[in-house]
Formats: C-alpha cells, sequence, structure tokens
C-alpha cells in the first residue's frame, strides 16, 4: 500500500504528502561529534567509506539524532573509480588526489568497465543495511556523481579553482574527453543500477563541477551524460526517482530539467519562487536553504525554512540545504532545521 511507503520516497514519485519531506546533503559528517570521535580512530576517508560496518555506522548517526525522511549512503562521488582502473586518494584538508590524471588516449583505452558487485561490494551491503534498519521510517538514498564531475576530477587530478585543464582538454581534443564522459556515463548507470537493486529508493546524481561550464558548453560536455546515465537507469528503473544536484546552476537550470531526472536541486543562489517558476510543473525541486543560515539563531533558520516552502508550495518538494551542511555547524542547529522541516505545518499555521 502507498502510504505503507516513506515519505521521501512517495513525495518524490510525486504522490500527495502531507508535508515536504526533510533530508540535508552531508547530514553524515563533519559537523557531528560522533563522526568526528569516530574519524580519529579511523582517519583514512577510504577505510571508513569503504569498510562497510563503519560506512553503515556512519551513515546511520544523523538518523539516530535526528530521524530524517532521508538517510544517505555514506560515501564519495569518486569511490566507483578504482573499479575503471583509476586509483585515488582523499586527503584531509586537500580532498580528491587522483594518483594518475587521465590525459591521454592510451589511458582512455585502459579503462575498464565497472562491475560494482566486483569492485564496490561494500556499497551494496550497506545499502540493503540501511533498508533493513530503519524501513520506513526514511527512505534510503543512493548517490553517484556525474560524468562531467568525474572526469574534472580524474583530468585535473584534484580539485580545481579554475578548471583549465579539463577546459584545455575540452577545447583541444574534444573527441578523447567525449571518450572519457562516455565510458563515465555507462559505468555510472551501472553504478546506479546496482545501488538500487541493493536497496536505494531515490537516487542522487552529483555535478558538482558543471556550474562551471558555460551555457553551451553544458550543452556539450555535461547534459548528454546527464541524460544518459538517466535514460539507462531508467530503461530497468523506472520508478526510481532520480534528482540531480548542481552547485552554482542559476544558469542552467531549464537545462536541467530537460535531462529527464525527476527533480532538480536547487543551490542557495536562487529564490526558491524563481526557481519554481523556471521549472516545468512535472519536476519536483528540492532545496534550497542556505547552509550559512544554520550558522544563525533558531528563530532565523526557522524562518527561512518557512519562507523556502512556502514558496515551493504547490509544487513537489524536497526540503534541503542548497549545498551540504558545513563543517562546524552547531548540532543543536541542525537539529533545528530537522525539527522546523517535520513540523513545518504548525509553524506554518501559527
Amino acid at each position: 500500500m502507498s502510504d505503507s511507503l516513506p515519505l521521501l520516497l512517495r513525495a518524490a514519485r510525486g504522490e500527495s504528502v502531507e508535508r515536504p519531506p526533510v533530508w540535508m546533503m552531508r547530514q553524515a559528517g563533519r559537523y557531528m561529534k560522533v563522526y568526528r570521535e569516530l574519524r580519529d580512530r579511523y582517519p583514512s576517508f577510504r577505510e571508513r567509506s569503504e569498510n562497510p560496518d563503519l560506512s553503515y555506522e556512519i551513515s546511520m548517526q544523523p538518523f539516530e539524532a535526528f530521524k530524517p525522511d532521508g538517510v544517505i549512503l555514506f560515501s564519495d562521488i569518486l569511490t566507483p573509480l578504482p573499479g575503471m582502473g583509476i586509483n585515488f586518494d582523499i586527503v584531509e584538508s586537500k580532498g580528491p588526489i587522483i594518483q594518475e590524471p587521465i590525459r591521454e588516449a592510451n589511458q582512455i583505452d585502459q579503462l575498464i568497465p565497472l562491475e560494482p558487485n566486483e569492485t564496490t561490494p561494500f556499497v551494496g551491503e550497506v545499502l540493503g543495511q540501511l533498508r533493513k534498519s530503519v524501513g520506513n521510517q526514511a527512505a534510503v538514498l543512493g548517490f553517484v556523481g556525474a560524468p562531467w564531475t568525474l572526469a574534472a576530477y580524474v583530468v585535473e587530478g584534484k580539485s580545481s579553482k579554475n578548471y583549465a585543464v579539463i577546459k584545455a582538454m575540452a577545447f583541444q581534443a574534444p573527441e578523447l574527453l567525449h571518450r572519457l564522459l562516455s565510458h563515465f556515463a555507462e559505468s555510472i548507470a551501472t553504478y546506479l543500477r546496482y545501488q538500487i537493486d541493493s536497496g536505494a529508493q531515490v537516487v542522487q546524481m552529483f555535478d558538482s563541477w558543471a556550474g562551471q561550464l558555460s551555457p553551451i558548453d553544458y550543452d556539450t560536455f555535461a547534459a548528454p551524460y546527464q541524460k544518459k546515465v538517466v535514460e539507462l537507469v531508467k530503461e530497468t528503473h523506472p520508478n526510481t526517482p532520480m534528482i540531480l544536484y548542481i552547485s552554482g546552476s542559476a544558469g542552467v537550470l531549464e537545462r536541467m530539467a530537460s535531462t529527464g531526472v525527476d527533480i532538480v536541486s536547487l543551490d542557495w543562489t536562487v529564490d526558491m519562487s524563481d526557481g519554481c517558476l523556471r521549472l516545468p510543473q512535472k519536476v519536483g525541486i528540492q532545496g534550497n536553504v542556505d547552509p550559512g543560515i544554520l550558522f544563525g539563531t533558531p528563530t532565523a533558520i526557522r524562518e527561512r525554512i518557512i519562507d523556502t516552502v512556502k514558496k515551493a508550495k504547490g509544487r513537489r518538494h524536497i526540503l534541503n540545504l542548497g549545498h551540504g551542511i558545513l563543517p562546524g555547524t552547531p548540532e543543536d542547529n541542525a537539529k533545528v532545521f530537522f525539527e522546523s522541516g517535520k513540523n513545518i505545518i504548525n509553524l506554518i499555521d501559527s
């Protein structure tokens, strides 16, 4: 029976719901004392994310503390890369490091099609455990990095401020980049299917760096491969809602909606009213409270949530931040965010 399904899953599918569901990007992480204590015991990010017991424990920490409507797998968008033959590390305070950046045709020739059940079995194990643990109290979310963002990491070799290396490839050797993007699209679709088969009920694709593209280049190097991932996943899992998030997406919102995703996740630089006007009615909206407001007072947090939800009224809406929760955010303020979202009907009526 539909009503017995998790609220977030029903909302994401476009069903009528009693309130917008609420979860938070990066809700498992550095702002939580319990996470920092575990990190001190296990300093390697890859160990924390690839050891199924640790990943499960971290994934459940915010659920146990705040009972959000979604529980997202603790992992990283780069996690599937070793299964394609690309090794990486994540260095505290420096971020991801690709040990051998992909910049030559022969390196692309050597990439391996992803077999997630063989190379990332821990992901499936954790998703299955999460489904058993939360039941219908929350939806289990999986996620991936989109082809452009994965390509940006592996070509640049690390995080970047200007994306000069991958943009040089895009404009000097576009056929090379298209081959890399196509490989990632196929593998990421396989990885998403695996996550869904393992227990993910809603999935989100992060194209974090696509906001650095001009609209014409977004149409060439990002959107076609986002669309390819969506189409491949929908072929086998048509009823699994798919969310697309891009940081700095104000210039490409309409383009995001045309990729076939069910829900567009807005960052905080777009007013929710404007986002609703720019996106087709059939497309759901997630977001888009500024994570910085969580450093403010409880009253300010509640007022911003009320404003966001009111502006999204009449739309399929999932309440979330416009980006991940920031390190150093007071846990009590995260609690205010979740409690206000779950009590939003009373707050609006009062």
